[in-house]
């Protein structure tokens, strides 16, 4: 049986790279955009040659997926569906702070891709859409089971926390020091009382 280590060693070395590359990518992405970002830059930046970029990523809209393949791995990852829905807003904070490249990342791409033609628009509206299904599935539920009003449109309110949450990112990447934790738990708190159904009169 051959000895099957180098190979091994060449496979380690090549993710190593893959990852740098976008590591790199990610950097450079959220500081000037994609339109303002070549390859070349990034393959530089890497320590890598543009051979040795195409190499790992065929195209700049291959890498551009793969820089969000990342996120979206981090952001399930780190997402937990188990507590009710004020535990998991409070929780996007330390996201935030766990990941800001991450997140000036994602922001500065959902901007650059509200154009239909743009190469992410697709993927980010559907990223959008999902997110938005997905409370106001969470949302029925909770009326489902009394915990929540039911005169409350779910996908109204469900529109409405995704805004909150993409216009947390802009805000504080524009200004670190809004002191995130409280802003984030006034407005699990607020949105609590308006999900809460009317107690019960005599």
């Amino acid at each position: 049986m051959s000895d099957q280590r180098p190979y091994a060693t060449l496979l380690a070395k090549g993710e190593e790279r893959r990852q740098r590359i976008l590591t790199v990518a990610q950097q450079l992405l959220t500081r000037n955009g994609w339109r303002s970002t070549t390859l070349t830059q990034i393959a530089r930046e890497a320590g890598v040659s543009s051979a040795g970029l195409l190499h790992h990523f065929e195209s700049k809209e291959q890498l551009l997926h793969a820089v969000l393949d990342t996120r979206d791995a981090y952001d399930e990852a780190n997402m937990d569906l188990s507590g009710d829905l004020r535990e998991r807003i409070e929780g996007v904070s330390e996201r935030f702070r766990r990941a800001p490249d991450l997140v000036g990342m994602f922001s500065v791409l959902l901007i650059e891709n509200l154009n239909p033609d743009a190469p992410l628009h697709d993927r980010l509206l559907g990223r959008y859409r999902t997110a938005v299904d997905t409370l106001a599935e969470t949302i029925r539920q909770g009326q489902s089971a009394g915990k929540y009003r039911t005169d409350l449109d779910p996908v109204v309110k469900a529109v409405e926390i995704v805004a909150f949450l993409n216009g947390m990112e802009t805000s504080w990447l524009l200004d670190p020091s809004i002191p995130l934790t409280e802003v984030f738990r006034e407005y699990s708190r607020s949105l609590t009382r308006q999900l809460s159904p009317p107690p019960d009169t005599p």
